[in-house]
């Protein structure tokens, strides 16, 4: 485990591997990102530390950690993008206030209270096993024929 005393502070590199990002856009998405140069999408992340470097007592190099972008799901209406910005506009002033804008601080006790009514509207964890299971009988009784 690296050991940085109080003053470090790493810098973050994204490494190449964007895998989870490419397969939750949709075909329209990729088609949209390319032919029209600043077209946004909304997405949620979850960033994985994968490597580090400058750790070592008296190394001369500063600190680093390299992350991986190891889920993502993004906005797939104008619904969930609206919601997402929501929440990154509540995390940004939860920031502002916290004065912690230039440092990882708590931010925000509830972020997430900005997407409670679009979450609302969204399949439960029950509905989507009651759907895999069904498409399971449908491949299944396909197979039977």
């Amino acid at each position: 485990m690296p050991k940085l005393s109080p003053a470090d502070v790493p810098e973050v590199k994204l490494d190449t591997a964007a895998a989870a990002i490419e397969a939750s856009l949709s075909r329209e998405m990729r088609r949209g990102l390319f032919e029209k140069p600043g077209k946004v999408v909304f997405a949620i992340v979850e960033l994985t530390s994968k490597s580090y470097t400058g750790h070592a007592e008296g190394e001369d190099k500063d600190p680093q950690v390299k992350v991986r972008v190891t889920s993502c799901e993004v906005a797939r209406s104008d619904e969930d993008a609206a919601a997402l910005a929501d929440a990154k506009r509540a995390m940004w002033r939860g920031r502002q206030i916290d004065g912690t804008l230039d440092e990882v601080g708590e931010g925000p006790q509830r972020p997430d209270a900005a997407l409670l009514d679009v979450t609302r509207s969204k399949p439960s964890e029950d509905e989507l096993k009651e759907h895999k299971r069904r498409q399971e009988d449908r491949r299944r009784a396909e197979y039977a024929r």
